[in-house]
């Protein structure tokens, strides 16, 4: 399983599981889209490369997922998949494919605004690593 929901009031709160960091932040950019839609519906059509660069790596998960939700909230765009490349502690180098948003062709199952800090953390476990996101929904 690449993640899980996990209880929180009035938010998504989510559980996201990878092998090594790499697959860590995979998994957590597929957990959001999944969130908002159907991802399994997606063309992947689109390639984008991105670099993000944050302070450690709770901080690069926060603007890792932010500038996701960007895509989505300002663009339009909804990632099916993310290829992380290189990730160290401060930053990630990735390849999105992503197909552009049509009404009446994608279904938004959920709104989601934002992004929280809020016990936001990744660590590492016995069997690789695990992060817990919030997001306001």
């Amino acid at each position: 399983m690449k993640y899980e929901l996990i209880d929180h009031t009035a938010d998504f709160g989510i559980r996201v599981f990878g092998r090594n960091l790499e697959t860590l932040y995979e998994n957590a950019a597929c957990a959001l889209f999944d969130l908002i839609t159907d991802i399994s519906r997606l063309d992947r059509n689109h390639t984008l490369h991105l670099t993000i660069e944050g302070e450690d790596k709770v901080d690069l998960m926060f603007n890792w997922l932010r500038e996701l939700l960007y895509l989505w909230n300002g663009r339009e765009i909804l990632v099916a998949e993310a290829s992380v490349h290189v990730v160290s502690e401060t930053c990630l180098q990735t390849d999105i494919r992503y197909d552009r948003y049509e009404k009446g062709r994608h279904e938004i199952r959920n709104e989601i605004k934002a992004v929280t800090y809020h016990q936001l953390h990744v660590k590492k476990n016995s069997t690789g690593w695990v992060g817990e996101i919030i997001f306001d929904a």
